[in-house]
C-alpha cells in the first residue's frame, strides 16, 4: 500500500503538468491563429483599398507619446466650456480636405470627417457598414437596451415599434402643447431678467412625459412634494448624462468609470420612470382598451426593464434636445434685433387676432422655419456623433494630399462627424458660416446642402420625433413672442458663451433674457 501511494502521486503530478502544458499550447496556438488571421485580413484590406485608389487622409500631429497632449487639450477645453470651438479651430487647419485621422492611446484609429459626402456615406449610402461599437456599453448604466443603443434586428424592431406610436400620437392639432406653454409663460415674472433654460427643460419634460406616459409630470406647476420628486429626476438625469459623457471620452476604459454619484443618479432616473410604468400598468388592468404610448410599447416589450429602456431613450431625445434648441434660439434672437423684429412681423401678420397657433398657421411662417433651421445649424442639440465600422468599407473622399481620393476604413475603426464643426466651415457655408443669418435658408438657397445639415441625423436613423419637436419649438416661439413684446439682453450680459456638453449641447451660463409681459 505504501509503495502504491509513492507511485500514484508522481503519476498524478505528471497528469497535471501534462494538462497545463496542453492548455498553454492551446492558448499559444489560438493567439498565433488570431494574429495570422488579422494579418491576412490586413493584407486583403490593403489590397482592396489599393484597388479602389484609397489614400489615407492627413493625421493629427502628435508631439507626445500616444498623442497624450490631444487628450490633455480635450479635457482642458471642455473644463473651460470651449471644447467645440477647439474642434472648429483644429478642423479649419485641414480645410478644404475636411478629413483628418487620429490614433490616440490604445483606442482604434478614428477618422474625423467634415465633408458632407462622407457624412452621407456613413448615415445613408453605406449605413449597413457601420454600427455603434462600444456605445451600448457606454450608455448602458442609464439608457440600457433602447433604440439609441441598438444595432441590427433589435434596432429595426424598436424603430418600427416607436414609429407606429409617433404616428398615433395625439399632438397633431397642437392642443396638447397649449396647456404646457401656458404653464411656462405663467412662470415668467414681469419686467425682470429670467433664465429661460431651466424653464425650457421643465417645459419639455412636461410635454414629453405627457406624450409617453399619458399624463404629464407638470413640473412647471407641481405641488411641493411632486416638485421635489421632479427636481430630483431632472437633476439626476443631467448628472447621469454628464457621467455618460465622461465614459464616452475615455473609451476603451469606460467600464472603469462608475463613481457613486453616477450610479445614484442613474438609479434615481430608473425609479422615476418605473413609477409611471407601474401606474400605467394599473390603469391597463382596469381598462383593457387603453391605447396610450406607454401601453402600446409595453405590449411589445418582453420585460419591464425593456419598456423602461425604450421610454428613457425617447425621453432623452424629447426633453433635452428640444429644450436646448429653444434656449439657443432665444439666445440668438435677443442678440439679433433685426431678426427678432422680422420674425415678430411675420407672426403678427399670420396670427392677426388668434391667440394660439394652429399647424396650418405655423406652416405659413417660412421665416420662423428659417430661424429654427439656423439655430439648429449653429447649435445642434447633438453636436458630434460617431459610428464604428462593422466590416471594412470606404469613405468616398478626403484621402491623399488633395483630399480627393477615397479612404479605406478597416473593421473596428471609428468615423466621427459633427454638425457643429461642419456648420462653421467656410468651405461649406461661406465666409459668414459662424454668423446667425436665417436669410441663408430663404427661397431654397440651401435646398441642395444635403448632409452638411443633419441636426435630426439622416438615412435609416432619421429622427422619428422630428415633426413633434419642430411643432413644439415653433408653437412655443410663437406664443412667447406674442405674450412678450420686449425681449432683450440683460445689461450686464457681456455676450460671453460657455458651453456644457453632456449628451446634448446646452449653455453653461443659461439663457438669461429681460422680459416685458403684455397684461391680458
Amino acid at each position: 500500500m505504501l509503495m502504491d501511494s509513492f507511485v500514484t502521486r508522481p503519476m498524478e503530478n505528471i497528469g497535471k503538468q501534462s494538462s497545463v502544458t496542453w492548455l498553454f499550447v492551446a492558448i499559444v496556438a489560438y493567439c498565433i491563429f488570431r494574429l495570422t488571421d488579422s494579418y491576412l485580413d490586413y493584407r486583403r484590406d490593403t489590397a482592396s483599398g489599393r484597388q479602389h485608389g484609397c489614400q489615407p487622409p492627413p493625421s493629427l500631429v502628435k508631439r507626445w507619446p500616444l498623442g497624450i497632449e490631444w487628450l490633455r487639450k480635450i479635457w482642458l477645453f471642455n473644463a473651460e466650456g470651449r471644447l467645440l470651438d477647439f474642434f472648429v479651430s483644429v478642423a479649419k487647419e485641414y480645410e478644404p480636405i475636411n478629413n483628418v485621422s487620429q490614433n490616440l492611446l490604445l483606442g482604434p484609429r478614428a477618422f474625423h470627417v467634415m465633408c458632407p459626402a462622407n457624412v452621407e456615406s456613413v448615415l445613408a449610402t453605406d449605413f449597413h457598414d457601420y454600427g455603434f461599437g462600444p456605445r451600448r456599453e457606454v450608455f448602458d448604466p442609464l439608457l440600457g437596451n433602447g433604440i439609441f443603443t441598438q444595432d441590427g434586428a433589435p434596432w429595426k424592431h424598436s424603430r418600427e415599434l416607436l414609429r407606429k406610436q409617433f404616428v398615433r400620437a395625439q399632438y397633431r392639432n397642437l392642443d396638447n402643447f397649449r396647456e404646457h406653454v401656458d404653464n411656462l409663460i405663467a412662470q415668467i415674472p414681469f419686467d425682470t431678467v429670467v433664465d429661460l433654460q431651466p424653464l425650457f427643460f421643465s417645459f419639455t419634460l412636461d410635454t414629453t412625459t405627457a406624450l409617453l406616459f399619458g399624463t404629464s409630470t407638470y413640473s412647471l406647476r407641481a405641488g411641493v412634494n411632486q416638485e421635489t420628486e421632479n427636481k430630483v429626476f431632472a437633476d439626476s438625469f443631467s448628472i447621469a448624462q454628464g457621467g455618460l459623457s465622461n465614459r464616452f471620452r475615455i473609451i476603451p476604459f469606460h467600464k472603469l468609470y462608475r463613481p457613486k454619484w453616477f450610479r445614484e443618479a442613474c438609479s434615481n432616473v430608473h425609479r422615476f420612470v418605473d413609477k409611471y410604468i407601474e401606474e400605467d400598468m394599473s390603469k391597463s388592468n382596469e381598462d383593457e382598451n387603453q391605447n396610450g404610448f406607454i401601453a402600446q410599447v409595453a405590449k411589445e416589450s418582453a420585460t419591464k426593464k425593456d419598456l423602461r429602456d425604450q421610454l428613457l431613450n425617447v425621453l432623452l431625445a424629447g426633453r433635452d434636445t428640444t429644450a436646448c434648441c429653444l434656449s439657443w434660439t432665444f439666445r440668438l434672437l435677443i442678440r439679433n434685433d433685426m431678426v427678432m423684429e422680422k420674425l415678430r412681423k411675420e407672426i403678427s401678420s399670420i396670427m392677426d387676432s388668434s391667440a394660439h397657433p394652429t399647424r396650418e398657421q405655423i406652416k405659413r411662417m417660412p421665416y420662423l422655419s428659417c430661424v429654427i433651421k439656423e439655430s439648429l445649424r449653429l447649435y445642434p442639440p447633438v453636436p458630434s456623433n460617431n459610428r464604428t465600422a462593422i466590416r471594412t468599407t470606404r469613405l468616398p473622399t478626403g484621402g491623399g494630399s488633395d483630399g480627393k481620393s477615397p479612404i479605406l476604413v478597416r473593421k473596428g475603426e471609428m468615423v466621427t462627424y459633427g454638425q457643429y464643426v461642419i456648420s462653421r466651415l467656410e468651405s461649406v457655408f461661406g465666409e459668414d458660416a459662424s454668423e446667425f443669418h436665417p436669410e441663408r435658408w430663404e427661397n431654397g438657397r440651401l435646398a441642395d446642402v444635403g448632409y452638411a445639415y443633419f441636426p435630426f441625423s439622416g438615412g435609416p436613423r432619421q429622427c422619428l420625433g422630428e415633426d413633434f419637436a419642430l411643432m413644439e419649438i415653433s408653437y412655443t416661439i410663437v406664443r412667447m413672442l406674442q405674450v412678450f413684446p420686449v425681449m432683450s439682453m440683460p445689461r450686464n450680459d457681456l455676450g460671453s458663451e460657455r458651453q456644457k456638453l453632456t449628451l446634448v449641447l446646452s449653455a453653461e451660463d443659461g439663457c438669461k433674457v429681460f422680459m416685458e409681459k403684455v397684461t391680458q
